[in-house]
């Protein structure tokens, strides 16, 4: 059994890294939010020592550690906003311990050679949650692609609109500067899994950049993509609306739709197990896809011309 801490417990995404360390037969020792709604422990972890102020939970950290205390910590999962992903993974690997954070990893590529540096001098590691990478449905994708022999480049479609209320451009999610953007924020694990099927990156241009949408066209080994984001209900289609959906999620290659929105369910617990039996994803397998959404956040507009996604006609 691993003792765990956890940074942002508060947040929408910790419950799934809970379920995670109880899943596979682990315990949260110590959990860190500014917010101190954190309920949801009680259903996991209710014996674990809650910190709303980092400097407590440092030292609390660092005191069991140094006591050789049997609850000292192995594993710190940080669910923190992603611009104090960096801060906090380092925090994790001095105070003793690997890290297992979530994506995206880091807002700039530089960040990666530093992270580097301290894993080195620590002989601590940084694992990452790249669940599509773990999604059957993607999986076989990958290998069915890897086995054809095809003239030319596959054709690609990417578009993902998961709409947000007013509340989401109030919050640290509607500040580039704290989240990346949208691309960084709700693309980064899509141009992650387009990288894993696809191979090499070898063309990026951005073709619009809001604060509630984005779109491009990315070309890889293997395919050209053309990609949108949004989370503006306004721009979910009508047949979706018409049935009460207000997320539409879609990846067609060569016109064929690829069906995954089944199987998200336990792939946090999945990727806490290939981390736990040392195959975790590390920082370097991050690069190309935090190298994507830095230049898609620094890129000038290209004309709305050639390869662009069908959607950007309306914006």
């Amino acid at each position: 059994m691993k003792n765990f801490a956890l940074i942002g417990a508060g947040g929408y995404i910790a419950p799934r890294h809970m379920k995670a360390i109880k899943d596979t037969g682990n315990r949260l020792v110590a959990a860190l939010d500014p917010n101190d709604s954190v309920g949801i422990i009680d259903s996991h972890f209710p014996d674990a020592e809650f910190f709303t102020e980092f400097e407590r939970f440092d030292r609390h950290i660092d005191k069991m550690r140094r006591a050789g205390d049997p609850k000292s910590v192995e594993f710190v999962s940080i669910c923190s906003p992603n611009y104090l992903h960096d801060s906090h993974m380092r925090f994790a690997l001095r105070s003793g311990a690997d890290a297992i954070c979530e994506k995206p990893l880091v807002l700039n590529p530089w960040n990666i050679d530093g992270l580097q540096d301290i894993e080195r001098d620590t002989g601590h590691k940084v694992n990452t949650i790249l669940q599509l990478r773990v999604h059957p449905a993607i999986v076989a994708l990958r290998d069915k692609v890897a086995s054809q022999k095809k003239d030319g480049k596959h054709e690609v479609d990417l578009t993902y609109i998961t709409s947000r209320g007013h509340w989401y451009l109030q919050s640290w999610k509607g500040n580039e500067d704290k989240s990346g953007g949208i691309a960084t924020n709700i693309g980064v694990h899509f141009f992650d899994m387009l990288h894993y099927i696809f191979g090499a990156l070898q063309d990026n241009v951005v073709h619009a950049s809001a604060d509630t949408y984005a779109g491009g066209y990315l070309e890889y080994e293997h395919a050209r993509v053309r990609w949108f984001l949004s989370v503006d209900y306004n721009d979910v289609p009508d047949a979706q609306k018409s049935i009460g959906q207000r997320t539409y999620r879609s990846i067609t290659v060569d016109g064929e739709e690829i069906e995954f929105s089944g199987g998200f369910t336990d792939l946090h617990t999945r990727s806490y197990e290939e981390i736990l039996a040392g195959r975790g994803f590390g920082l370097e397998e991050n690069r190309v896809a935090i190298e994507t959404v830095s230049t898609i956040r620094n890129a000038a507009l290209a004309p709305l011309m050639g390869d662009y996604h069908p959607f950007l006609k309306h914006k």
